[in-house]
C-alpha cells in the first residue's frame, strides 16, 4: 500500500493525515473542494472534486490502494445533517464504484457510549451547535455496518479532541471500540497530530475492519 486518497485533506483532521502520510512514505491524492488551498509537494497531488458527484469522485479516486474520508460539511452550514449523511453516502458510493475496498472514515464522538448505556449524543450536556453533525454521522454509522462489500473503518475521536491538544504528536494513544478511553481523572483527550497517527496505523495494520474504534491518551 503506498497510494492514498484523503478527501477533505484541508480540514482539521484531513490536513493532518496527509502530513502524517507523508511523513511515512506515501504519496497522496488530495481531494478538496479547491485545490489551490492544498499544500502540494513531491508526494501530494490535489484535485477539485464535488463529492456529491459520483462518477468524477469514482474517477478522481482511481489508481489509489485506499480512501481516508475526514469530510466535513461545514460545521456553521445550516443543512449540516442532510449534507453530511448525503456527502458521506456519495463517498462510499463512489468508493464502491472505483473497485477500492479499503475506506476509513473520520466520523464524530457523539456516538460513543456512556457508561450508563447512553450515546453521547444524546446526554443533555451535548453542545446544541455540533448536535446536527453528530446525529448525522451516528447514522452514518449505523448506515456504513450495512456495507459487506467495502473494507470499512468508522473512527470516533476522542470527545476532547478540540480542546487544546493541538500541536503535540505523542505516536502512542490507547483504543476502545464503542465506550470513549478515558484517563485517571475521567477525561478523553486526544491531538489531533495523534488522531492522525491512529488513522495511518489503522491503514497499515487493518485491526478495526468493517467495525467502529475510538482512540486517547
Amino acid at each position: 500500500m503506498k497510494n492514498i486518497a484523503v478527501i477533505g485533506a484541508t480540514g482539521f483532521v484531513g490536513s493532518h493525515v496527509v502530513k502524517e502520510l507523508v511523513s511515512r512514505g506515501y504519496d497522496v491524492k488530495a481531494i478538496v473542494r479547491d485545490a489551490s488551498k492544498v499544500e502540494k509537494n513531491d508526494h501530494v497531488q490535489a484535485l477539485s472534486v464535488d463529492v456529491s458527484d459520483v462518477d468524477a469522485l469514482s474517477e478522481a479516486l482511481q489508481g489509489s490502494d485506499a480512501v481516508v474520508s475526514a469530510f466535513n460539511a461545514g460545521w456553521s452550514n445550516p443543512n449540516l445533517y442532510a449534507d453530511f449523511l448525503k456527502g458521506s453516502e456519495d463517498i462510499e458510493k463512489a468508493v464502491g464504484k472505483s473497485g477500492i475496498k479499503r475506506l476509513i472514515v473520520v466520523g464524530g464522538a457523539g456516538s460513543l457510549y456512556t457508561p450508563d448505556g447512553t450515546q453521547i449524543v444524546d446526554t443533555p450536556e451535548f453542545p446544541a451547535a455540533i448536535k446536527p453533525g453528530a446525529l448525522a454521522a451516528r447514522d452514518y454509522l449505523n448506515e456504513i455496518k450495512k456495507n459487506t462489500v467495502l473494507d470499512w473503518t468508522f473512527f470516533s475521536p476522542a470527545p476532547e479532541m478540540h480542546q487544546g491538544t493541538s500541536g503535540v504528536r505523542k505516536g502512542t494513544y490507547r483504543t476502545s471500540l464503542e465506550t470513549p478511553v478515558v484517563d485517571a481523572e475521567g477525561r478523553s483527550v486526544i491531538s489531533v497530530e495523534d488522531v492522525a497517527v491512529a488513522l495511518v496505523d489503522e491503514l497499515e495494520n487493518n485491526r478495526h475492519v468493517r467495525e467502529r474504534f475510538t482512540a486517547a491518551y
